[in-house]
C-alpha cells in the first residue's frame, strides 16, 4: 500500500488538480453534425466565439465612467471542406438564397485523440447559412477541391 508522500496528485472530474499536468485537447480531430447526422468531418472550423459589447455610462456629477454587459454578438462560423459528390449543404443553402430559411441546430464535435470520442461539443442553436464559397480551380495544381460555408446562429451552448 502506497502512503500518501509517494502517490502522485490525481486531476479531478474537472482536470484541475495541482502538480497535475492535464494535456489540451488537439484541433486537428473534430466533426460536423446537422439535426443530429454526422455530415462528415471537415478540414478547418473558424469564426466560433462570443463577444460581449460593454455598455458604458457616466455616474451623474462624476467623472467616473462604468461598464455594464452588453448585447450579445456570436461569430459567424467558417466551414472548409473537401468538395464531394454530397448535395446536402449546397441544398440546404440554395433554399435560403430561394428565400427559404431553414433554420437547423448544429453541432461541432471536438475528437479525442482516436478520431472517435467525443470530448467536447458544441451547439449552435438555429442556425443557417449566410455564404458559399467554391472551391479555386487550377489546371497547374494538385490540391483537393475546398468549399467553404459560413454559419450565422442565434445562440451557443457548450455541452
Amino acid at each position: 500500500m502506497a502512503d500518501a508522500a509517494t502517490t502522485p496528485p490525481r486531476a479531478d472530474a474537472t482536470g484541475a488538480a495541482p502538480g497535475v499536468f492535464i494535456d489540451p485537447y488537439r484541433a486537428y480531430s473534430f466533426r460536423l453534425e446537422i439535426q443530429g447526422v454526422t455530415q462528415g468531418h471537415f478540414i478547418e472550423c473558424t469564426g466560433l466565439g462570443i463577444r460581449v459589447h460593454p455598455i458604458r455610462y457616466q455616474e451623474g456629477g462624476g467623472n467616473v465612467i462604468h461598464q455594464i454587459p452588453g448585447p450579445l454578438e456570436y461569430g459567424d462560423v467558417t466551414l472548409r471542406y473537401g468538395l464531394t459528390a454530397s448535395h446536402e449543404l449546397w441544398d440546404w443553402f440554395m433554399g435560403i438564397v430561394q428565400g427559404r430559411v431553414e433554420r437547423r441546430n448544429v453541432s461541432i464535435l471536438m475528437l479525442d485523440t482516436d478520431g472517435a470520442t467525443e470530448v467536447v461539443r458544441w451547439n449552435l442553436v438555429n442556425a443557417w447559412p449566410s455564404e458559399w464559397r467554391g472551391a479555386a480551380l487550377d489546371a497547374l495544381a494538385r490540391d483537393v477541391a475546398i468549399e467553404s460555408l459560413t454559419l450565422v446562429f442565434e445562440s451557443l451552448q457548450r455541452a
